[in-house]
C-alpha cells in the first residue's frame, strides 16, 4: 500500500514538473533574447529574434512578452508567419517606440514599422504603449503597426501615440476585433489615421478613443462587414467611407455599420467621399445612435473628393462617375455643428447620383447659436424629423 501511494505521489510530481515546463517554454521574454529596454538600445534583433522562437513554438498558444516599466527601440520589423500553434499571444506592457531622428531608418523600408504578416490566430493585448515619435516623421514614413493577412486577429486595451503617418493598418484580413484603444496624435498632424481598414471582411471595432490629424477610422476598397461601436472621435476627420475611386480605379464598400459613437471638435463626422471618373459602389451602409459635440460637417457625401491640387480642383466636375452611392441610412443623430452645413449630400448627376438615401429623427443645431442648414445635389431618398429640413433638396 505504502509502495502504491509512493509510486502515485511520485507520478504526480513528474506531472507537475512536466506541466511547470511546457508552461515556461510558452513563454517568450523578449529580455531573455538580448533586449535591453532603455530607450536607447535598438532592439530589434532581440525581438525578432524572440518571435522566430514564439512563432516557430507548436506547444500550446505561445506569448511573445514585452515587460512593463521599460522601453523597447525599435527600427522597421516583420513578424512574419504562418505560425506553427494555431493561436499566438503577444503581450505588450512596456513600451514600444521609434527612432526620434529619420536618419536612423536610412536603408529601411519606411512605408511601415511594426508589421505582422501571415500571422493567423494573433491576440496582441496588454496596457502598453506604442509611440510613434511624431513630427518628423509625418512627412516621410507610412504605416506604423500593419496587420497583413492575418486572420482572427484580437487587439485589446493598447495606447498608440504620435504614428509616423497612420496608426493601425488592416489589410487583407478577415475576422478581426479591436477594442479598447486609446490612439492619439495632434489635430495638426498629417495623415494620421487612426484605423484603415483595405481589403478586409468581418471587422469589428469597438469602446476606443481616437483623436488625430486625420480619419478616426477609414474605411477603403474591398472592405465588407464593418461594426464600429461605441468610439468617441476628435480631432480627427470623423469616420469615412473613402475614398475611393482614386485615378479611376473600381472599389467596392459594403455592410458597414457605425452606431453609439461620438464627434467631437472633428472636421467630418459620417462621412462618404468617391474620387470621380472611380467606378464600384458604397452601399448598405448606416451610421446610427450618434453624439455630435461641435462637428464641423456632421453628415457629409461627396462624389466630388480631390486631393487639393489645383488640376483636381479644375477638374473635378468633367470626368465621368460610375461609383454608385446607395442604400445609406443615417438614424438618431443629436448635437452640435461647427458650421452652418450640418447636411450636405454632394452627388454627381452623371452617375445618377446617390439613391436610396434614408434620414430619420436627425436633430443639428449650431454650436455658435446660427443657423443650420442641407445642402443636396442630385441625392434620392427619403426622411422623418430631420432638422434642419431636407425637404427643399433631398428627392424622392
Amino acid at each position: 500500500m505504502v509502495a502504491t501511494v509512493d509510486t502515485f505521489m511520485i507520478l504526480q510530481l513528474v506531472l507537475c514538473i512536466a506541466i511547470v515546463q511546457v508552461a515556461q517554454a510558452q513563454d517568450f521574454n523578449v529580455l531573455n533574447y538580448g533586449a535591453r529596454g532603455d530607450g536607447i538600445t535598438d532592439d530589434s534583433k532581440a525581438f525578432s529574434n524572440a518571435w522566430k522562437a514564439a512563432c516557430g513554438s507548436a506547444s500550446g498558444s505561445p506569448t511573445l512578452q514585452i515587460p512593463q516599466g521599460m522601453k523597447f527601440l525599435l527600427k522597421p520589423i516583420t513578424f512574419k508567419g504562418p505560425c506553427k500553434s494555431s493561436t499566438i499571444h503577444v503581450q505588450l506592457f512596456g513600451s514600444i517606440i521609434a527612432p526620434s531622428n529619420p536618419s536612423a531608418w536610412a536603408g529601411f523600408d519606411r512605408s511601415k514599422w511594426l508589421m505582422f504578416e501571415y500571422v493567423n490566430g494573433l491576440i496582441l493585448d496588454g496596457n502598453g504603449r506604442i509611440d510613434g515619435q511624431g513630427s518628423a516623421w509625418w512627412q516621410l514614413c507610412g504605416k506604423a503597426l500593419v496587420f497583413h493577412a492575418t486572420n482572427n486577429l484580437k487587439v485589446d486595451g493598447l495606447t498608440h501615440l504620435n504614428s509616423q503617418r497612420n496608426h493601425i493598418s488592416i489589410n487583407g484580413a478577415d475576422t478581426v476585433v479591436l477594442s479598447n484603444l486609446h490612439i492619439s496624435a495632434p489635430e495638426e498632424s498629417h495623415n494620421t489615421d487612426g484605423i484603415d481598414i483595405s481589403n478586409s471582411k468581418n471587422i469589428q471595432i469597438s469602446h476606443s478613443n481616437i483623436s488625430t490629424g486625420d480619419d478616426c477610422v477609414a474605411i477603403n476598397g474591398g472592405s465588407s462587414f464593418i461594426n464600429i461601436s461605441d468610439m468617441t472621435c476628435g480631432p480627427g476627420h470623423g469616420i469615412s467611407v473613402g475614398s475611393l475611386g482614386k485615378a479611376g480605379a473600381f472599389e467596392t464598400v459594403e455592410d458597414v455599420h457605425v452606431q453609439h459613437c461620438t464627434f467631437i471638435g472633428t472636421t467630418n463626422g459620417a462621412r462618404i467621399k468617391t474620387w470621380q471618373g472611380g467606378s464600384g459602389y458604397a452601399r448598405r451602409i448606416s451610421f446610427k445612435d450618434i453624439t455630435l459635440v461641435a462637428a464641423q460637417h456632421p453628415i457629409l457625401i461627396s462624389q466630388f473628393y480631390t486631393d487639393f491640387t489645383e488640376s483636381s480642383r479644375l477638374n473635378r466636375t468633367i470626368t465621368t462617375n460610375d461609383l454608385k452611392v446607395s442604400e445609406i441610412t443615417f438614424a438618431r443623430f443629436h448635437g452640435t455643428s461647427a458650421t452652418p452645413s450640418a447636411i450636405t449630400f454632394q452627388c454627381s448627376s452623371q452617375g445618377g447620383g446617390c439613391t436610396g438615401l434614408r434620414l430619420d429623427h436627425i436633430h443639428i443645431t449650431s454650436s455658435t447659436g446660427g443657423k443650420t442648414f442641407a445642402n443636396c445635389s442630385s441625392a434620392h431618398g427619403s426622411y422623418h424629423d430631420v432638422s434642419p429640413r431636407v425637404d427643399h433638396c433631398l428627392l424622392r
